[in-house]
């Protein structure tokens, strides 16, 4: 393969890539999995760094840097050590003296404004932790944006002049109307004033010289987000709505981060030199199509980091799933390997996408002009029928009924079972042979706000004051009533639903989490548990939204979410002894969640497989963390459960069923299930979403896809599947259909079948990039 970086590390690793053309606007690196983006970036900025002890650097905040910051602070500290030699040697750099980072002069790229700088969610927070303390940057050599540090009117707090937070940015362009506003509109400018002062100290270091960013999912770099200007510099705006429903989990609700202003470094900040280095680095398949338009197109504001090709070092660093889309890639699949009817599938379906034109229009002439479908062996008249009948096989499959089974369904979150593959799992329920269990991996407390937790406990006080609480009157309520009987809040709540009784339902929930407040604080009476209440409403309000709960408050917040999953199930008559909470040990709130440990989290797994032997398994797929890192890593879990079981029993039988929801689909040729789905699928959907899911139904933590509940944003995406076979198949296939259940068809779900042995050896590679991981 032919040398095409100056960068030893780049190089190394395109080698190893596979790679085989780079057509695009700015060179990329691609690598197998997340924690080797992390290396790839780290050793990068190290080989940068010895090169330019001095140079300016701005590296990024939130979750994707994770790895980055993990690898670089290893290897800095094992440098000359056995590990850190074989990883240096590996990959091009191990000649290279270790670098002293002390002296570059580090940039903060952004930060909400305002906020204060102590919180654990602020930027300003994060870089004071990672990378000053955690990379041994000197705080003086630092461009930070802190907001306590920025003058307003009158030499006021941001919280004197901004009470509310919310900064109205009209008044740049019209009359104050009043002395809050004057006060309000001068601070407006001095802020202004102070990110051009902070731009003209940029420049003064002669720019950045090496930056790395991540991609938000409408492609913003920084906070410049789609639309920004190229030529834009240091500034006080607004964002968008992507942005804001990605920063809501920073924030503590898409409620606080709408109306929060953020001040970013422009897109010509980032471009002033033309000789820096500037990286953008993105993980996952749901980067795919932002990537593709990103590093395919000429420099557009509708892709912000198209302004890179203004540098001729500037790099994208990809995983193979946020790479997928690219022409390159898609070149490189058709090209190379064995041609399967996988491509087959792909290329027609495509086809029609591309040209719209139903698969039964499609001619001989249409699939020899496409530069795909023309690559197909023995293309005949007869190749589109090929790919109609598979795709009426898996259909075929996806609606066959199973009988005595043991399905054990999981999911890394509370709902991704429901988003993911509820008109399936409605089917299995149907048939009282099945043994069905839903089992939840993680504690799922981050989904759950703040003003949620207090408004339902001071209902709590009001229903105990009011005598409502019967419960507390049995005479062993605090030593063991409390634990008996969750069932019954399930039926009561659930009656309550079906008697629209809207007091019912709340006492139902409240029933829950006293319940939960007495197990979780040990609760011993009636007046230690008003107390404990009280204290614990105390807390909330007086912490900052997004802030990290106490374990205690983090427990009662999964509880309500396990409260709602139970909910769910026991629509369809699952009991709650079926519906299993692991809550598993590497998922504590941090901003970096813990790697999977193989007694604390992957054992748990094993123990239910040994437990109830199930003939099924369901899990979400994604490999690559295209959605929270959650994912990622609860499929770690269970495929190590799943490895160490076999090593146990036979599971030559046993089904491996992956599934994806909002955070990345199928392609249809990728699936072997096709599932139907009515609109009494959809309606069930929208129903227990609705009234099971209480704290999610506000939407506090939207998909950036769209601005409301996660079951609206499924139905669109099950809605636009069917679309997806309708062009192949024709409409008329499905209303005019002989099957009743093909008839009803309003949507489709894409579900992946694996054996165990296949799905093992899939996960190797995860196993093998967990292993690889030094710390």
């Amino acid at each position: 393969m032919e040398k095409r970086f100056e960068s030893r590390v780049e190089q190394a690793f395109y080698e190893l890539s596979g790679v085989q053309e780079i057509t695009s606007k700015i060179p990329y690196v691609t690598v197998d999995n997340f924690p080797k983006l992390g290396l790839l970036t780290s050793l990068r900025f190290l080989e940068w760094a010895e090169q330019n002890p001095q140079g300016v650097i701005s590296l990024p905040t939130g979750k994707t840097p994770e790895y980055f910051i993990k690898y670089t602070q290893f290897l800095l500290e094992n440098w000359d050590n056995k590990k850190g030699i074989e990883i240096r040697e590996q990959y091009g750099l191990g000649e290279m003296a270790k670098p002293d980072l002390s002296g570059l002069q580090f940039v903060q790229i952004d930060e909400f404004y305002p906020i204060d700088p102590r919180q654990h969610n602020s930027f300003y927070n994060y870089v004071m932790k990672y990378y000053i303390e955690g990379f041994g940057l000197k705080k003086e050599n630092a461009l930070l944006i802190n907001s306590d540090e920025i003058p307003l009117a009158d030499n006021k707090t941001f919280l004197e002049v901004f009470p509310d937070y919310n900064i109205d940015l009209s008044l740049r362009y019209r009359e104050a109307t009043s002395e809050v506003e004057k006060m309000q509109q001068e601070s407006i400018f001095m802020i202004d004033n102070w990110c051009t002062q902070y731009e003209q100290k940029i420049r003064e270091k002669g720019g950045i010289g090496f930056f790395l960013g991540g991609i938000g999912p409408d492609g913003h770099i920084a906070f410049n987000t789609r639309g920004s200007d190229h030529y834009s510099t240091t500034r006080l705006t607004k964002t968008n709505f992507e942005t804001q429903a990605v920063a809501a989990g920073d924030l503590g609700g898409i409620e606080v981060s709408r109306n929060r202003l953020v001040i970013t470094i422009g897109l010509d900040t980032i471009t002033h030199d033309p000789n820096a280095v500037s990286i953008i680095f993105a993980a996952g398949e749901a980067k795919a199509d932002i990537v593709k338009g990103s590093l395919e197109t000429e420099p557009d504001a509708v892709y912000p980091a198209s302004v890179l090709q203004r540098q001729k070092n500037s790099r994208f660093y990809l995983t193979t799933g946020a790479a997928c889309k690219l022409t390159d890639s898609v070149n490189q699949y058709y090209k190379t390997g064995d041609w399967t009817h996988t491509k087959t599938e792909k290329s027609i379906i495509d086809l029609c996408q591309k040209i719209n034109k139903y698969g039964h229009h499609l001619t001989l002439e249409d699939l020899k002009a496409d530069p795909y479908t023309s690559q197909i062996p023995n293309l005949n008249e007869g190749t589109v029928q090929t790919v109609i009948d598979s795709i009426k096989v898996k259909l075929d499959k996806g609606m066959k009924a199973d009988n005595d089974e043991v399905i054990y369904h999981t999911g890394p979150h509370h709902d991704d079972i429901m988003l993911g593959i509820m008109p399936y799992t409605n089917r299995q329920m149907r048939s009282a042979s099945n043994e069905i269990h839903f089992s939840v991996l993680t504690s799922g407390f981050t989904a759950v706000t703040n003003g949620f937790i207090i408004g339902v406990l001071k209902e709590c006080q009001a229903f105990i004051a009011q005598g409502e609480i019967q419960m507390l009157d049995y005479a062993d309520f605090f030593e063991e009533g409390y634990s008996k009987k969750w069932d019954k809040d399930v039926s009561h709540f659930l009656n309550s639903v079906a008697e629209r009784n809207e007091i019912g339902k709340r006492r139902g929930l409240c029933h829950r989490v006293i319940r939960s407040v007495v197990g979780i604080w040990k609760v011993q009476d009636r007046y230690h548990l008003n107390k404990v209440i009280a204290s614990v409403i105390g807390e909330l309000e007086s912490s900052y939204d997004g802030g990290k709960n106490s374990p205690e408050v983090q427990k009662m917040k999964g509880m309500v979410r396990e409260f709602e999953e139970e909910l769910v199930w026991a629509h369809f008559g699952i009991p709650v002894r079926n519906v299993h909470h692991l809550r598993l040990g590497f998922y504590k709130g941090d901003i970096f969640t813990e790697l999977p440990e193989k007694n604390r989290d992957m054992l748990p797994v094993l123990e239910e497989f040994r437990k109830y032997k199930p003939s099924t398994i369901s899990l979400a797929m994604d490999p690559e963390g295209s959605g929270p890192d959650t994912h990622y890593k609860v499929l770690q879990a269970i495929a190590g459960a799943v490895k160490e079981w076999g090593e146990e029993e036979d599971l030559s039988k046993l089904r491996i069923i992956g599934y994806r929801n909002v955070w990345f689909k199928y392609h249809p040729a990728d699936a072997d299930y096709i599932v139907p789905v009515s609109l009494n699928a959809l309606d069930v959907l929208e129903n227990s979403f609705t009234e099971c899911y209480m704290s999610q139904v506000n939407a506090s933590f939207p998909s950036y896809e769209y601005d409301g509940k996660f079951n609206e944003l499924t139905q669109k995406v099950w809605v636009q599947q069917l679309k997806q076979i309708q062009l192949l198949l024709g409409k008329n296939f499905f209303y005019e259909n002989d099957h009743p259940l093909v008839r009803a068809t309003h949507g489709l779900v894409y579900m992946k079948e694996m054996t165990a042995e296949e799905f093992v050896a899939m996960a190797k590679d995860l196993e093998k990039a967990v292993e690889e991981n030094p710390f």
